[in-house]
């Protein structure tokens, strides 16, 4: 009759370590969530088509909504993350960074998050977070005004943290140059190239004159105008901003030519010597970011696709996910 051989120990103890490796690991994936596309397919089916009629009510109410959607996700994210804390109001013992000059008059846009928020409540509470909302938002913004439409995966949980100082270090300022924009987007973890394709968001939307009238009556010691500005773009915006320190409620578009469009006309203006800002214009100041936007000046489908690419980058940055942050049942107070 056979016998049954035993299993030498240490068999027995690589087997065993073995499956506490694979419960370790499970248990591992399980608690760390990754954000996906159809997030809400089963929990709130109607999120997205909901958040897109939202959009589409203020877009055909003002199509400037469409830019002020798109920058609150672009400002959302350089800043803590896709978290949402943009939303955030401040409180009696703290500013918070909707109200920071550089978001404070320029952002717009909270009313469309809240009137879609509201709605969701109403069939999914509890379910769709605020930042998940800033980001379907903004993809349908660009969508509405001729941009390549995009899968933006879901997922996001909504942060309880929003600063005004916040701001100042993570948001790129209109007088930065190539070298600081490029520190700022890669900190955020994008490449040159995306910050080149990223800026071209400055397609739709306007800009308040105290923004860049420096560049038009006070740019240095040696001269009061900026030399890298086209002369005749430069009087044309004196006219509508009279002076460097009035006209801030007056707003200007940022692309002159097609306000309305995300189209590459940003980049022929750029070539033109016709950037609005200084960190428009500084991007033909350096061979490589130079020849990135003649590039995109040229093939208007690449940027497009690169754009939507990038956007979908850039809404991953610093994301709250799984049991992290929380999903706000008002996206302008924590719970």
């Amino acid at each position: 009759m056979s016998q049954i051989k035993k299993c030498p120990h240490n068999l027995k103890t690589n087997t065993v370590f073995f499956w506490v490796l694979v419960l370790i690991s499970n248990v591992i994936s399980f608690s760390k969530a990754d954000l996906e596309r159809g997030f809400y397919m089963q929990s709130c089916p109607l999120a997205e088509v909901i958040i897109k009629d939202e959009v589409r009510r203020a877009f055909y109410s003002n199509r400037g909504y469409a830019a002020g959607l798109l920058r609150l996700h672009f400002h959302d994210c350089f800043v803590r993350g896709c978290d949402a804390s943009v939303l955030l109001d401040s409180t009696p013992g703290n500013t918070a960074e909707k109200d920071a000059p550089a978001n404070n008059p320029s952002l717009r846009g909270f009313e469309v998050i809240d009137n879609a928020k509201a709605r969701l409540e109403g069939i999914c509470p509890g379910v769709v977070s605020c930042a998940d909302i800033i980001a379907y938002a903004a993809r349908d913004s660009v969508e509405m005004t001729g941009g390549f439409g995009y899968d933006v995966p879901g997922g996001r949980r909504d942060g309880s943290v929003s600063l005004a100082s916040d701001t100042t270090l993570n948001l790129p300022p209109s007088f930065g140059d190539v070298n600081l924009l490029t520190k700022i987007f890669s900190e955020k973890g994008l490449s040159q190239d995306e910050m080149v394709i990223l800026s071209g968001a400055h397609t739709i939307g306007r800009a308040h004159c105290p923004s860049f009238t420096k560049r038009l009556y006070n740019f240095s010691p040696e001269t009061a105008q900026d030399p890298s500005i086209d002369p005749s773009y430069a009087a044309q915006l004196q006219q509508q901003c009279p002076s460097e320190n009035d006209g801030a409620d007056i707003v200007v578009p940022m692309d002159p030519v097609s306000p309305f469009l995300s189209d590459t006309a940003y980049y022929n203006n750029i070539l033109n010597n016709r950037g609005l800002f200084t960190s428009d214009q500084t991007l033909v100041s350096d061979p490589t970011t130079a020849d990135l936007v003649s590039q995109y000046a040229a093939n208007p489908p690449l940027w497009g696709s690169k754009f939507a690419d990038a956007m979908v980058k850039m809404g991953q940055i610093g994301v709250l996910t799984g049991d992290q942050g929380e999903i706000r049942t008002n996206c302008r107070v924590v719970n």
